[in-house]
């Protein structure tokens, strides 16, 4: 019998804060939306599971409520965003035990040096970028060769637009362009070793999320 998964390790909501317009930390914790919120995080997850990395970058770690599962994975944990409220999510993560190394910066223009990282990942914050190539770019150049990206982003399909508006009060003007030039500018610059479809069936039209483990030269 296959073994249930372990809870998802998410700070609490006491010890969150919103960190930008489109940073809904709380949506974690409401009815409905927490199953839709909380899908992505697992999926990476399992994009990760069975793996430990030396140093693992997160790409818009927002309010740092994915970070206490991401610390699991890894020695060394950093994350960069460019909101202001560093300090702020550093001190709400120390009180329930996790250690970052958080920036103030955005994924086209990365602070670290080439090679430095084992594992990137980015939770629904890619689409948002306005250039995606440059992006790609940038986490190629910081993950060490072999290294991979663990990428969840959401679906283009209108099909899920409605509910989003209902459930959000937002539509997807917010992504601009980003979720329909994410994924091929990701392919381009990456070898793909695992993909994770929800639902699972049905074609780009019933899409929700996409899971994708990539891997740089």
């Amino acid at each position: 019998m296959k073994a249930r998964p372990s809870p998802l390790k998410l700070l609490p909501k006491e010890g969150i804060t919103s960190t930008s317009a489109v940073d809904h930390p709380t949506w974690n914790y409401l009815p409905l939306l927490r199953y839709v919120q909380r899908l992505r995080f697992h999926i990476v997850r399992e994009l990760l599971t069975g793996t430990h990395h030396d140093r693992l970058l997160e790409i818009g770690y927002g309010s740092g409520v994915f970070m206490p599962e991401l610390a699991h994975h890894c020695d060394e944990l950093h994350g960069i965003d460019p909101h202001f409220k560093r300090d702020e999510v550093a001190k709400n993560l120390a009180r329930h035990g996790v250690t970052a190394h958080l920036t103030t910066a955005g994924a086209e223009k990365l602070p670290y040096d080439s090679g430095y990282f084992d594992c990137v990942v980015s939770v629904s914050t890619l689409e948002y970028v306005p250039d995606s190539d440059r992006a790609c770019r940038e986490i190629r150049r910081v993950l060490r060769p072999g290294g991979v990206l663990a990428v969840c982003t959401p679906g283009a399909s209108p099909l899920w637009d409605l509910p989003l508006r209902l459930l959000t009060r937002q539509g997807p003007s917010q992504y601009g362009d980003g979720r329909r030039t994410l994924q091929p500018a990701l392919r381009r610059h990456f070898h793909l070793d695992r993909e994770i479809r929800v639902p699972a069936l049905g074609g780009t039209a019933l899409r929700l999320y996409t899971g994708l483990l990539l891997r740089a030269d």
